[in-house]
């Protein structure tokens, strides 16, 4: 679908072409490498795509993963973690619904926006209905959804005749591309490294003690709702977890190191997400960072030094920490694969470099995905793993993805979405007297008779004489709103 944007391209219809019937080969003779069409190294969300993808057009793939299939979007990533916002607005909105079954994300979303009514039932005339929050129950709910997907990823691969190698793969020093898994060899004339990314937090000797706290991923572990949580960072990861643990009831605070979190995003939302985190009751510690953390009888004591421009440093310790969470960024999962024996180069954070196409500097071995350090959105990993499968085996020599224009979203309270460019990167491009913005901030008609009052904002970005548009972002109650910011974009409309 050329040309066509990639949440569009997401939307296309499910039906997939029927896949060819292999015929089984006999597994290899001793010390010789089993050779695929096409060789997946990595589970989740691009690699599967590109597998299945590849699969359809007649390829005899195979896929190898050390972990559960799904990767981080489903085992402790975009899945869980939307299933935590959905319940968290449930039990905020009506705590009588804990019993609800949690089917599907799209579903429980739905049944957000449908109890968001009842956010502020008092205040509608609505008597309150006061109910215990149980942490147990959504976490062995989510989880069991959660092991469901990762026997349908499973079923979808038998279905179409691919090969699932348990192990983590490492390359050989072999003449021909080889990786080798659990002590046996495979090889492919393409081979596709779409191993994703894995949670950073500081080294020991950086940070003493910074191994008591717990990532992303241990978030997802967690037994009990912690009654004293730390999160520390200001990317939409620390800001999404802090806002559920804050609104589930855990005293909150977000340690940053500047004064406002999303700085990536433009100015007005990120002001506007700093001032909402702390008008919902989380504590924003600014200009701050973890010098050190020990380990109490009574929890963590987590040591912190905040450095105010033109003030005096000052040392403050935060006492009986439940949950010490680190949410700085992500790291490439490159280091166990051997790049070098085949010469695959890296930049100095260890992300694959490709090219448009997704080729790395050896022919025959591509890298989609978190692995590359480019966009590190799901969608955008499954259709860059698509677009690559119909390129090496359709004979579709254009088939690339288009990086630009992604639209995004942040699922903090209110939503963020966003699309296009910046303020500051439009003015960059185009010259500050060429670029012209239209912002409005508004309280939404929901909260006219609530004692609790929510502040949306909108922004559009245009340039050259015509006012084309070249960005947008929101920060809205209905994130469906928010995607659909991106059909207009791509219609390039002007103001």
């Amino acid at each position: 679908m050329k040309g066509i944007p990639l949440f569009l391209e997401k939307l296309a219809p499910l039906a997939t072409p029927k896949v060819p019937v292999q015929e089984k080969r006999p597994p290899p003779a001793a010390g010789v490498a089993a050779s695929y069409d096409y060789l997946v190294i990595g589970g989740g969300s691009g690699g599967l795509a590109s597998a299945r993808r590849a699969a359809e057009l007649g390829a005899r793939a195979a896929v190898v993963e050390s972990h559960k299939l799904g990767g981080t979007c489903v085992n402790v990533g975009c899945v869980p973690k939307k299933m935590q916002f959905h319940f968290l607005e449930l039990i905020t909105e009506d705590r009588a619904s804990t019993n609800l079954k949690l089917k599907t994300r799209m579903v429980m979303w739905n049944t957000a926006v449908h109890s968001e009514f009842m956010h502020d039932h008092v205040d509608y005339g609505f008597q309150s209905c006061e109910s215990k929050f149980n942490w147990r129950v959504i976490k062995e709910k989510r989880d069991a959804y959660v092991s469901r997907l990762n026997t349908i990823y499973q079923n979808n691969l038998t279905k179409s005749h691919i090969e699932i190698i348990h192990g983590h793969a490492a390359f050989t020093c072999d003449p021909e591309p080889t990786v080798e898994v659990n002590g046996n060899k495979y090889t492919a004339p393409h081979i596709l490294i779409a191993t994703g990314g894995v949670p950073s937090r500081p080294q020991e000797s950086q940070i003493p003690g910074a191994c008591l706290g717990i990532t992303s991923d241990g978030f997802f572990q967690l037994e009990e709702l912690p009654g004293r949580s730390v999160i520390v960072g200001a990317g939409y990861i620390a800001v999404e977890i802090a806002g559920i643990l804050s609104a589930l009831g855990s005293k909150t605070s977000l340690m940053i190191r500047h004064d406002k979190v999303l700085r990536n995003f433009d100015s007005i939302i990120s002001s506007n997400c700093t001032e909402e985190l702390e008008n919902s009751g989380i504590e924003v510690l600014k200009y701050s960072q973890v010098k050190e953390v020990k380990k109490t009888s009574s929890g963590l004591e987590v040591c912190m030094i905040t450095s105010v421009p033109g003030r005096k440093p000052t040392l403050t310790t935060i006492p009986d920490v439940d949950c010490l969470l680190w949410a700085i960024g992500r790291d490439p999962n490159s280091s166990g694969l051997n790049l070098n024996k085949v010469g695959i180069q890296t930049d100095d954070k260890g992300h694959i470099i490709v090219d448009e196409f997704q080729n790395t500097s050896i022919k025959g071995i591509y890298a989609v995905g978190d692995v590359c350090g480019k966009a590190l959105l799901t969608p955008v990993a499954i259709a860059a793993g698509r677009k690559l499968a119909h390129r090496l085996f359709e004979c579709k020599e254009d088939s690339k993805l288009d990086y630009d224009n992604i639209p995004t979203v942040v699922f903090s309270h209110p939503p963020i979405g966003t699309v296009g460019l910046t303020e500051d990167e439009a003015i960059y491009k185009y010259g500050k007297e060429n670029v012209k913005t239209y912002s409005t901030t508004f309280t939404p008609m929901y909260h006219a008779v609530t004692k609790r009052k929510t502040k949306c904002v909108m922004k559009m970005v245009c340039a050259t004489a015509e006012e084309k548009v070249w960005g947008k972002c929101s920060k809205l109650k209905n994130v469906f709103r928010l995607a659909g910011m991106g059909v207009f974009w791509w219609g390039g409309e002007t103001k």
